[in-house]
């Protein structure tokens, strides 16, 4: 299993996810996908769900 993943949304870089002790963290790529700077995810896919969900407009869940 990888240890960072890159997140794409509609042909758009949203950032990337690092592995650490708690889980993925996000790192923003563009202003877009500030609000999901910082956050832990479970894994790659949720971060990728989370970015869609923003930048699709639909209401969010923050994961912690």
């Amino acid at each position: 299993m990888s240890d960072s993943y890159v997140i794409e949304v509609s042909s758009q870089t949203a950032g990337i996810v690092v592995r650490d002790a708690r889980g993925y963290q996000f790192f923003a790529a563009s202003h877009l996908f500030d609000r999901l700077e910082g956050q832990i995810f479970r894994n790659a896919r949720e971060a990728e769900r989370a970015a869609r969900r923003l930048l699709t407009g639909q209401s969010m869940q923050m994961a912690s």
